[in-house]
């Protein structure tokens, strides 16, 4: 199983060396993918979610970093998300040729012309982002985007501290074992969802689940409703489908589906245009931010999560529109920027087409989806961007610089796959939980941490997508 083991397992610039000596010894190896493997062949409908066989060690200022700027990132969402004249500008370009963004941001100028009915906004996001390694060696931290609409894995991943934990102690590395952090996301995130149920008013509503008819990360999400369970917090799950036929608002903008009172809709769907499957489902979608119930997000939010929001905070002055008299908050949001480049009609976008056709290699080209698998990499920008440069269609998109992690080597356990090293790159996602009243911010916290390891031949795509898998940093 083990065959073709390396002399050491190079973890990132430094060796980790006690691990490379597990790695070396076959029969201990052996051993500890046994155990593991043993427990995931009895049912062909359930499997354990892939992951790496060792921790993946971290620059531990960098991971602070992460930490530090994540609740100043839940403040600027939802700053954005309060500010429509900004929206309408930043995203004026982006609607007029992405028909997805263009009806949900319909359905935001509709809820604006009606008046919010609920006034508590929950926010549950996450920040994604790699480690750009510069020429002299070293590591900063440049954020990939930011999700505020059915951020995963923070279920799967307030179970991963003990996965490592154990393999290092079957490994013989009882004081590695120690140094694997504790992380709950899941208890963080449903402390939120808590909050704004208790803030609804009503013991007898329900927080509901809005999730696909297909889920295959169902256990991520049933972490959190476990969570929500211990609170004495009643949990619903259902389909657009379901608020389609079932659904009603009374005379106080109550949501009723299937009778249940619903209290809390968290949105773990929604995010992708083949998410709405026919006029009705976008109807859903409309009754739902229409309703008394707090919206996890609410679509001014989810807009605020966009990619074209995320070029446009990249412009210079533009964070001091939400952070006026707050330099020190802008210089710390502003250092995870990676480059961004705006491919509007005009001279500017014409010189980001120019840049990207010249050294595609150097670039990534992005368009508004979330999920996965969706960004353009290579030949493939040529190819697009040669179609769109002289038409609006390009405004579809935006340009981000490339980043480079250093490569780091482990094992990647997938159900049916072989198990062989492979040269990894990681992604680090930090988890923000938010609640607000009115003006007033009740709740504004860092809720725990993801890591997602991918071989470095993939250039795209999540766990989700069956590319990467759940990892945990180990601080060095």
């Amino acid at each position: 199983m083990a065959q073709g083991i390396p002399d050491e397992i190079m973890m990132d610039g430094a060796l980790i060396e006690d691990l490379a000596e597990v790695a070396k010894d076959e029969a201990l190896l052996q051993g500890v993918l046994m155990r593991i493997q043993e427990s995931s062949n009895s049912s062909e409908l359930v499997t354990y979610a892939p992951f790496t066989l060792f921790p993946t060690p971290v620059p531990k200022a960098v991971f602070l970093q992460a930490l530090a700027v994540q609740t100043h990132y839940n403040t600027l969402v939802d700053k954005i998300s309060q500010d429509s004249d900004f929206l309408q500008e930043a995203l004026a370009s982006t609607i007029e040729v992405d028909d997805f963004t263009a009806r949900l941001f319909r359905i935001h100028q509709q809820i604006l012309k009606e008046g919010k009915a609920q006034s508590v906004v929950l926010g549950l996001n996450r920040s994604d982002y790699m480690l750009d390694q510069g020429e002299d060696g070293s590591s900063s931290l440049k954020q990939i985007e930011i999700n505020t609409i059915a951020a995963s894995f923070g279920g799967l991943s307030s179970r991963m501290p003990d996965v490592h934990r154990h393999v290092l102690k079957v490994a013989g590395k009882l004081e590695e074992s120690q140094r694997i952090l504790d992380n709950n996301p899941a208890s963080g995130l449903a402390g939120a969802v808590a909050k704004a149920w208790e803030l609804y008013g009503s013991e007898r509503a329900a927080v509901m689940f809005l999730v696909e008819e297909s889920q295959r990360n169902i256990f991520d999400q049933r972490y959190i409703e476990s969570e929500l369970w211990k609170r004495n917090i009643p949990t619903i799950r259902k389909r657009f489908d379901h608020v389609s036929k079932t659904g009603s608002l009374d005379q106080d903008k109550k949501l009723f589906v299937d009778g249940h009172e619903v209290a809390v809709v968290y949105f773990r769907n929604g995010y992708m245009p083949q998410n709405y499957i026919s006029e009705q489902t976008w109807d859903a979608r409309l009754l739902m931010e229409r309703s008394l119930a707090v919206k996890c997000p609410d679509i001014s939010t989810h807009l605020a999560g966009t990619k074209k929001v995320q070029q446009v905070l990249a412009r210079p002055g533009v964070l001091e529109r939400f952070f006026p008299d707050q330099p020190r908050v802008v210089e710390q949001i502003r250092a995870t920027f990676a480059g961004l480049y705006t491919l509007d009609m005009g001279p500017e976008g014409d010189k980001t087409v120019a840049m990207a056709l010249a050294a595609p290699d150097q670039f990534v080209l992005k368009p508004q989806r979330e999920g996965g698998g969706n960004n353009i990499y290579g030949s493939e920008i040529c190819r697009v961007l040669q179609a769109a440069k002289g038409t609006t269609e390009r405004t579809a998109y935006i340009l981000m610089d490339k980043i480079h992690p250093a490569p780091v080597q482990n094992y990647l356990l997938r159900r049916d796959a072989p198990l062989k090293i492979s040269n990894c790159l990681s992604e680090l996602g930090v988890f923000g939980a938010y609640v607000r009243r009115g003006k007033d911010t009740v709740m504004n916290e860092c809720a725990g941490h993801l890591l997602r390891t991918k071989s470095s031949e993939h250039s795209d795509g999540g766990v989700a997508a069956g590319v990467a898998v759940l990892d945990n940093p180990l601080l060095v």
